[in-house]
């Protein structure tokens, strides 16, 4: 039973596969293409959204960091130069994404640091407490079960720890939400078919960002699993949302 319609938005509707086995092979099949795709769909902006979303954690200095939907690690990589924790796990479901990862990882002297392992935000391999923050970029949309994943990185917080979500939203602007409405039904999958030969996954991305529970919402479904303090901040007219909460 889904309680969140953007729980049953999948890659391809006439697959047998479940969501989590489907979004798994999307984003094994476009892994290598992943970062370059970010770049040239956001204009690069994508990078600043990152650094953003960290900087809301630099006021913790976390020494254990957890990264759920860490995908080829740019998150990681990125909160290791700047909050310069003690360690660092990415977790993803998407083995095909984890190896992009980990290369960039060893390239950027980094291994000591980070470590990039299978998993699933739903049942995640770490004692209660473990970690003093956890990040999710873009990644919420593809948890299969929204509550379920939420609570499972509340679980491995610990008291007082800190969470960041940075997740795509939609402008409120009306003139900007038609625009960005082209962008994400035309233009992405044509350029995603293009460069990756997979229109799919970027139809896949307009579909779950349209259905995905945004803003006050989101802050809901924080507070519901525990969460306190939570808060959202919007970016770039609205492009982009970046969230904010407590254990």
């Amino acid at each position: 039973m889904t309680e969140f319609a953007h729980d049953t938005i999948v890659p391809d509707r006439t697959s047998a596969l479940d969501k989590k086995s489907q979004v798994a092979g999307m984003f094994d099949d476009i892994a290598r293409r992943y970062d370059f795709m970010n770049r040239f769909l956001s204009a690069g902006i994508d990078v600043a959204w990152r650094r953003k979303a960290l900087r809301k954690l630099a006021p913790a200095s976390p020494r254990q960091l957890l990264d759920v939907a860490t995908g080829t690690a740019e998150v990681a990589i990125l909160a290791a130069h700047m909050l310069r924790p003690e360690r660092i796990l990415g977790i993803d479901i998407s083995e095909g994404m984890l190896e992009v990862g980990r290369e960039k990882v060893s390239r950027a002297g980094l291994s000591p640091v980070i470590e990039l392992r299978r998993g699933d935000s739903e049942g995640i391999e770490a004692p209660d407490a473990t970690f003093d923050a956890a990040t999710v970029a873009f990644g919420v949309r593809n948890f299969a079960d929204l509550t379920r994943g939420l609570a499972e990185i509340r679980r491995v917080l610990r008291p007082g720890g800190r969470l960041v979500v940075l997740e795509f939203s939609k402008p409120r602007l009306p003139g900007v939400r038609s625009l960005y409405g082209w962008y994400m039904n035309r233009v992405a999958p044509g350029m995603g078919g293009l460069f990756t030969r997979n229109p799919a996954a970027y139809r896949y991305l307009n579909d779950s960002v349209r259905h995905f529970p945004e803003g006050p919402a989101f802050l809901e479904v924080l507070d519901r699993v525990g969460f306190r303090e939570t808060s959202c901040e919007r970016l770039s007219l609205g492009i982009c949302s970046v969230y904010s909460a407590t254990r």
